[in-house]
Formats: C-alpha cells, sequence, structure tokens
C-alpha cells in the first residue's frame, strides 16, 4: 500500500529536498505541499494524505495551529490524518503542545536521510516517533511547565494491572522497549504486547500521548 505524504514548510528547498527524497521510494508518494499552515490544511483537505509532515514555525499560520486543525477537524469533515513535526531543535517551544494535540511526534529537520523516510512508515503505521532521547527532553519541558495532577487520569489509572503500570512508568521516563525488556527482564516482544494493552486500556494512540498521560495523571513527577 503506497503511503500518501504532503509536506507544509515555509522553506522551498526543505519541500522540494524532502520531495525528491520521499517520492523516489516506491511506497511512498508525495500528493502536495504548502508553504505555510493555513495552506497546509487546505492541501490536506484536498488530498487526503496518510501523513502530514509539518514545520513547527511557520509565517500565516504555524505548525502547531495547523496540526491543531487536522487532528481535531471541524463537524463534516472526516479525515485526520497522521501528522508528524518537523523541528530545528531537539525540542522546541511548541511540540510539547503538537503532542498533546494528537500528534504522532517529531523529527529533527537535519536527521539523516534514512531517519526521514522510516519515520514517514512508522508514523503511517500507527506508531509513534519519539526517541527515548528526546522523551527525556520533554520530560525536562514537562517539568518546568506542567500543573497539578489531574484527577480524571488518576483514576483511570486504576485500570491497569501493576505490571502494566510499571510498563507505562517507565516509557514516561524515557526508556526504550529494549531497556525495558532488560530492567523487566522480560522478552521485548512481551513488552510490546504491555505496552499495546497500555494504550487500549488508556485510551491512548501512541507512546507519546503515553509519555504524557502518565505525568498528568500523577505517575510519574518531574524530576522523581
Amino acid at each position: 500500500m503506497t503511503i500518501r505524504v504532503i509536506i507544509v514548510d515555509d522553506q522551498a528547498m526543505v519541500r522540494a529536498g524532502f520531495a525528491a527524497l520521499l517520492s523516489a521510494q516506491a511506497d511512498i508518494d508525495v500528493v502536495g505541499e504548502a508553504p505555510d499552515g493555513r495552506q497546509g490544511i487546505e492541501v490536506s483537505r484536498r488530498t487526503h494524505p496518510d501523513v502530514v509532515l509539518m514545520d513547527v514555525r511557520m509565517p500565516e499560520m504555524d505548525g502547531l495551529a495547523a496540526a491543531r486543525a487536522l487532528l481535531e477537524p471541524p463537524v463534516g469533515v472526516v479525515h485526520r490524518p497522521r501528522v508528524l513535526m518537523l523541528t530545528t531543535f531537539d525540542v522546541d517551544d511548541y511540540v510539547y503542545e503538537a503532542l498533546r494535540a494528537g500528534a504522532s511526534g517529531f523529527l529533527l529537520k537535519d536527521a539523516p536521510p534514512a531517519d526521514l523516510i522510516s519515520a514517514v512508515r512508522v508514523v503511517a503505521a500507527g506508531e509513534a516517533l519519539l526517541a527515548p532521547s528526546v522523551t527525556r527532553r520533554l520530560i525536562a519541558d514537562f517539568a518546568q511547565q506542567r500543573p497539578a495532577p489531574r484527577k480524571d487520569r488518576s483514576l483511570r489509572l486504576k485500570g491497569l494491572t501493576p505490571r502494566e503500570t510499571e510498563v507505562l512508568e517507565l516509557i514516561a521516563r524515557g526508556l526504550s522497549n529494549q531497556e525495558i525488556a532488560e530492567h523487566l527482564i522480560l522478552a521485548e516482544q512481551t513488552v510490546k504486547t504491555y505496552i499495546g494493552r497500555v494504550l487500549a486500556k488508556l485510551g491512548l494512540r501512541d507512546r507519546a500521548q503515553a509519555v504524557i498521560f502518565a505525568y498528568e495523571s500523577g505517575l510519574v513527577a518531574p524530576g522523581g
């Protein structure tokens, strides 16, 4: 199945470079591009891509506002693409809010070409692109911004088994699947199964939202 992609970035050279790279892949089809968030929304609604590569900072409408519009569409709009944020820095001021809005992760603009191709495939498959190192940076950002735990989320934790709760905590602390497997002395495939159960029980889309949920529920405290 071909993955349909659009690229939203205010730099023409970036759009052209990414489009050339992705179009060269047999399983990826670049179906549109836009120089700002507002036009990106229009192109997405017209072309129905599977994945939107969205720059964070753009004129007219930034990537955060555009991501929200795509992921929380108005009544009557059914299509919801997966959004992969593009950023120049490991953790941009807007990235945390983009993840809360439902973005599937983010990628550095200077990442190796192979990483971009892999990122599109990972996100299209319904998974989150949030590397453990980035998770740790996100946690540091969370520690500076987040309010007290939300009771509605802490109550939902009661539906998890002790092992599932432990896995969620380790995800929130930035451990990869392999690191969680080593820590709990489990097979990596077993860890993936636990993660799937956690996401299903909590109604979360991916790993990125699991990290945010763990902090907002009070399961893990910043700096703890």
